[in-house]
């Protein structure tokens, strides 16, 4: 809902292929199992997130032990399977603007 969308991350998040750390998904909490069994048939290993709730609500699953070769495949899929609210990989919506922090200098890239 926001006029625009901006990411700001650090060098940590800038890897290879994605899957290097977790992925987040956002989930409605009936359906924590369902949800994790579908990642575990796709190669994950689903881990809810302790002590979080989201302001909707819901609940986090960090998914361990994927390899995303494909990201705005894997956001599409993922955001399909019954419960899921969202998922951490914005391929589909990128960002108009991010920032990084890298060698302590904040970087900007408009896109």
């Amino acid at each position: 809902m926001a006029d625009r969308f901006i990411c700001i991350a650090d060098e940590s998040k800038q890897v290879e292929t994605l899957g290097a750390f977790p992925l987040p998904v956002e989930v409605i909490p009936m359906a924590e199992v369902p949800v994790s069994l579908a990642m575990q048939k796709v190669g994950g290993n689903p881990v809810t997130r302790e002590g979080v709730i989201t302001d909707n609500g819901n609940i986090i699953l960090d998914i361990f032990d994927l390899e995303i070769v494909d990201a705005a495949a894997w956001e599409e899929a993922i955001n399909q399977i019954p419960g899921v609210v969202t998922n951490g990989i914005f391929a589909q919506q990128r960002a108009e603007v991010l920032f990084t922090f890298s060698n302590n200098q904040v970087i900007q890239v408009s896109g």
